[in-house]
């Protein structure tokens, strides 16, 4: 399950400055909000190629 831990992690880390931006308006906040789901979308592109290479190397 590392992967799967993987994601909880990053999407845990970007609970905080989610409420920050959304609840609080911290400008700030958005700027890490926006970092953190471009380091997901990069994560989850890896996941993808990877599951995808082991499905056709099966």
């Amino acid at each position: 399950m590392g992967r799967y831990d993987e994601l909880t992690g990053l999407v845990n880390d970007l609970g905080p400055d989610f409420a920050k931006f959304y609840d609080k308006g911290n400008k700030a906040a958005g700027t890490r909000v926006r970092k953190g789901m471009q380091a997901l979308k990069v994560w989850a592109q890896d996941v993808r190629k990877e599951v995808q290479a082991q499905k056709n190397a099966s």
